[in-house]
């Protein structure tokens, strides 16, 4: 059976993606292998593909797929993330569009519209990842709110605080005006933004004076509780003890004292604002200061306000300032650059607030996952993300775990009519907590709250496998702890450094062994790419256009663990153009006829080398792999196949035109294709289980498939032949080039001598005349004159060109190669006759100097003789 001319993407995609799952081929269940478990960061239930969730996905099945090929039980769970604000924000703009205010619902109403979207929209990513190849064991498909997790998460709020971890308080948070809920300090993006200074006059009481308060924020002004100045700042010793009036309400504050104040800061005086600001909060509790809270939910301005009741936050800010110039209380605006928290999901500026919310107390809890990362039990990949790990880890602070959301784990607290509260799992157990404890059970209540969705993602190692619930159950112990975790370093404290909180909770381990951090993928100005800015390509029309294992090939060719990915569809291009190059090679293999005789000695050197060659770089690959340099690993690969079999070994062991191949020779040829196709599976599954299936491999049955097949495996290594065959490249790459440079057709034959002085050509002679197009070959004991010469390691090879060669053009090329030798050789003479360099540099770094001397030298005695020989 003919193969097609070009390879198509599509048809193979769908024909193979199909064929794995209806033979079960992503199925895992506990058996005797060892486990090899990766759990999939859920994507919001909101998402679809972007790029760095193609990123993200294809080094997880690269890692999946490896280890299944390497006889592992390889599990990799799949799954989607309920992403309270998010979510919650998409189905309140639904019901929007659809004339529906979410006020006038109840809470039961609500819920059913989310679930209802969630059904309609929430499989979407899922279904691209199956697009990219992606072997999920997709009947482990888990929501963060199947009732089993979303009880996991409940029993783990309750365990936790049962133990002392969780308590419920007023404390300052950060306050989401469009989501209308709190947030941690991790959900907080800071921005730099472009302000104002407002520099106002407040009044001293019974005085003419005034003093000057430097703000960016006139709107919170009617919530003043004191003016604060330095006790050292002699500029206001004078107004110790004094009064002042906040300017438009007119109400009284007091001048308080504290070497908080930063003198040289604006004018050196503060003015407090307990309720909207995380110090002026810290001052006023040491102060004793009252609190007045002036905004709504909604960031608009409430009746404490006094005036512009109802505003904007934003809006009341310029009017406020214009009321402040009217009556002359505005010395002056300047410009001014500071940094703004937006909250993470919805992108609004971030209020301060007051606020009674559900705190988990983080410092115990947090030292295990500290110490998993400081050990060295926990791999953080690269390990730069150490020290920012360490410090933050280092300096928690307690987590505020409760949102004012409707989507989400309700929290498992109960209220009575006196506002007395218990914490239990239904209502039944807090009917009796609240009798146990002596207090009223008429009306009870449930916390109307939801658990934010780091708290129930936090288990997700261990809930997918109900492990909290049930944590002696076979499939927990089998596939827990897991292997490696692929994973944003954005999420690095959101998520990771909770997993290990939770895991080490539960079962004194940590949830993975490995985290692999991705960088983020940005376009080639360095932009990271997002929908506003128009600069993401869609990962669906990528794949359609440059097929998924181009693509793929694409993504990880320039994506280094942990540093930034600068995309290029040309990288999509070049992967496609390496399934191309695998795909012509076996169609040339496959075209060739063969004959019943021995391979020649030729042939046999050529396949002892690339076996070596392909041992030596399975080394190499392997080592890649153990350090998670998966881009090095690819692009070594890469070499392997595009250099090394198909640019050499193929071409050695090619047939002349229209000529059979030696059957001997052609069955080795199939076994390394196998090969090859073993070791770029992981990297491109859908071209190498099409060509693993062709008829030139033989009959296979229905399970024998690459997807399962063996992992090559590293066999004996000549590095004698490797060695010498570099050298040997070296002189068939000069002849070629000299061709090139001297515009000699590759059809006229030239001859070569070559002065050996350590490698024995007889088992390549025939391999160089066949590709360097070799008229006669000789082997000489001393120089060629008129001939070109040129160096393959210590080899000197003399090629006589006679009528071909322009005498004067070749005098002064030569001339100009040891007129720029010899600049070098004074730069690497410089380097090795300065003494602080001698006596600093590594003594593999100074080697590598001197062979760089010794080769310039050497070249430059070549070039001179070349250049005599030439008179």
């Amino acid at each position: 059976m003919s193969i097609a001319k070009t390879y198509n993407p599509k048809e193979a995609e769908d024909k193979w993606y199909s064929y794995w799952m209806e033979n079960g081929f992503f199925r895992s269940t506990p058996d005797e292998r060892e486990p090899y478990t990766i759990v999939m960061p859920p994507p919001n239930v909101t998402g679809v593909l972007h790029m760095g969730h193609m990123l993200n996905n294809t080094i997880q099945d690269v890692l999946i797929r490896r280890a299944r090929m390497q006889g592992k039980n390889a599990c990799w769970v799949p799954g989607t993330d309920h992403a309270s604000i998010a979510t919650e924000a998409k189905v309140v703009a639904m019901l929007k569009e659809q004339g529906i205010d979410k006020k006038s619902l109840s809470r039961e109403d609500f819920l059913k519209h989310a679930w209802e979207w969630k059904e309609k929209y929430g499989g979407i990513i899922l279904k691209q990842l199956e697009k990219l190849g992606a072997s999920c064991d997709w009947e482990r498909t888990k929501f963060t709110m199947d009732a089993d997790l979303s009880e996991s998460v409940i029993d783990t709020f309750i365990k936790f605080y049962k133990e002392g971890y969780i308590y419920r308080g007023v404390r300052m948070v950060n306050w989401d005006p469009q989501g209308k809920t709190a947030l941690s300090d991790e959900e907080v993006i800071r921005k730099e933004v472009n302000q104002k200074l407002y520099y106002i006059r407040y009044k001293i009481k019974d005085s003419d004076e005034h003093i000057i308060i430097a703000t960016t924020r006139p709107e919170t002004i009617m919530a003043d509780a004191a003016i604060c100045i330095n006790p050292n700042d002699e500029r206001y010793a004078h107004l110790k003890g004094k009064t002042v009036l906040v300017p438009l309400v007119n109400r009284e504050i007091p001048i308080i004292e504290d070497e908080y104040v930063d003198m040289e800061f604006g004018t050196g005086c503060l003015k407090v604002t307990p309720a909207h600001d995380l110090n002026d909060y810290a001052l006023g509790q040491k102060h004793n200061l009252e609190i007045i809270d002036l905004l709504n939910d909604d960031g608009t301005l409430n009746a404490n306000a006094q005036i512009l009741v109802g505003e904007d936050r934003f809006i009341a800010r310029k009017k406020i300032a214009k009321l402040l110039e009217e009556v002359d209380q505005i010395e002056k605006i300047e410009d001014y650059k500071s940094q703004v928290g937006f909250s993470e999901r919805t992108d609004a500026a971030i209020e301060p607030k007051l606020s009674m919310q559900w705190w988990c107390k983080m410092d115990k809890l947090a030292q295990p996952a500290l110490d998993y990362v400081v050990s060295g039990e926990v791999n953080l990949i690269p390990d730069k993300f150490t020290s920012s790990y360490k410090h933050w880890m280092e300096n928690v602070k307690d987590w505020c775990i409760s949102r004012q959301l409707w989507w989400g784990q309700r929290i498992p607290a109960w209220y009575n009519e006196k506002n007395e509260w218990v914490v239990a799992k239904t209502e039944a157990e807090a009917i009796q907590e609240f009798e146990s404890q002596g207090k009223a059970t008429g009306a009870i209540r449930q916390e109307e709250d939801v658990l934010d969705t780091w708290f129930s993602s936090g288990l997700w190692p261990m809930s997918v496998f109900d492990g909290v619930r049930n944590p002696e159950n076979e499939e927990f112990n089998y596939y827990y702890p897991t292997n490696d975790l692929v994973t944003a370093p954005e999420i690095l404290f959101f998520w990771v450094a909770r997993m290990m909180i939770m895991g080490h909770a539960y079962t004194g381990k940590a949830p993975f062994k490995n985290v692999y951090l991705t960088g983020i993928v940005r376009d080639k100005l360095g932009r990271k790419m997002s929908k506003s800015l128009g600069n993401s390509p869609d990962p669906i029309e990528l794949m359609a256009q440059y097929g998924t294992d181009g693509v793929r090939v694409g993504m990880l060719l320039s994506s280094p663990a942990g540093n930034d990915l600068m995309f290029d569809v040309s990288y999509c291009e070049q992967g496609r153009n390496f399934a191309n190059k695998i795909w012509n090679a076996f169609r040339l293999v496959k075209g060739w006829e063969t004959t019943d005789t021995a391979a020649t000695e030729a042939q046999k050197t050529a396949a002892r080398w690339f076996e070596s060659k392909f041992n030596a770089t399975l080394i190499e690959i392997e080592d890649h792999f153990n350090n998670y340099r998966l881009s090095d690993a690819l692009m070594s690969t890469y070499k392997l196949v595009w250099d090394d079999f198909c640019a050499w070994y193929l071409e050695l062991v090619k047939p002349a035109y229209q000529a059979p191949i030696e059957a001997e020779t052609f069955e080795v040829v199939k076994g390394f294709f196998k090969r090859i196709l073993t070791l770029v599976h992981p990297f491109m599954p859908f071209l190498s289980e099409e060509l693993w299936h062709d008829e030139l491999f033989g009959e296979r049955d229905a399970k024998d498939c690459i997807i399962v097949a063996d992992y090559p495996t590293v066999g004996e290594i000549d590095q004698k032949i490797i060695k010498e065959f570099t050298i040997v490249q070296q002189i068939i790459s000069e002849v070629r080039n000299i061709r090139n440079t001297k515009q000699i057709s590759p059809k006229i034959a030239l001859p070569l001598a070559i002065n050996s002085s350590e490698i024995e050509f007889t088992s390549y002679q025939d391999s160089i005349i066949k590709l360097a197009n070799i008229e006669t070959l000789t082997f000489v004991q001393e120089k060629v004159n008129g001939a070109i010469s040129f160096l393959a390691g210590k080899e000197e090879c003399y090629v006589a060109l006679a009528e071909n060669i322009d005498v004067d053009a070749e005098r002064e090329r030569i001339t100009k190669e040891i007129d720029y030798l010899k600049g070098f050789l004074v730069s690497v003479d410089k380097k090795l006759s300065n003494e602080r360099f001698v006596q600093n540099a590594k003594p593999e770094i100074i080697q590598n100097e001197q062979n760089k001397k010794a080769d310039a030298e050497s070249k430059i005695k070549i070039l001179a003789e070349n250049l005599a020989s030439l008179s």
